[in-house]
């Protein structure tokens, strides 16, 4: 995926929304801005590392480390050789990531990014 592109959801993506294949969730800060914006929703594929560990450069959706039932928006920067994942957002001024945190559990991670849904 372009670091730069996100697509939006067509037909495809909508379905596998719909037949519980993909996950929603709401951008709530600023730290993927100019590539997602505050508000803006995503759609995630929960099944996309079952097999395979994140790449870096995508973007997942992954579950603080510290605060359970917060999900977080970042891009893989690198993973680990234990499968932990060390995630950034994309405008460093205004995130709250691994440099923070540490590097987040690969159980964490709830599954990569697949569109925007608008």
């Amino acid at each position: 995926m372009d670091k730069n592109a996100l697509p939006g959801a067509n037909w495809r993506e909508f379905l596998l929304w719909l037949v519980g294949q993909r996950r929603r969730f709401r951008v709530t800060g600023q730290s993927m801005v100019p590539l997602l914006q505050p508000q803006e929703e995503v759609l995630a594929d929960p099944r996309a590392y079952r097999d395979a560990a994140p790449e870096p450069g995508e973007i997942v959706v992954a579950e603080h480390p510290d605060r359970p039932r917060f999900w977080l928006v970042k891009r893989v920067l690198f993973v680990r050789e234990n499968g932990d994942c060390v995630l950034v957002g994309d405008n460093s001024d205004a995130s709250t990531d691994s440099r923070a945190f540490g590097a987040v559990p690969a159980a964490k991670i709830l599954g990569r990014v697949t569109s925007r849904f608008s």
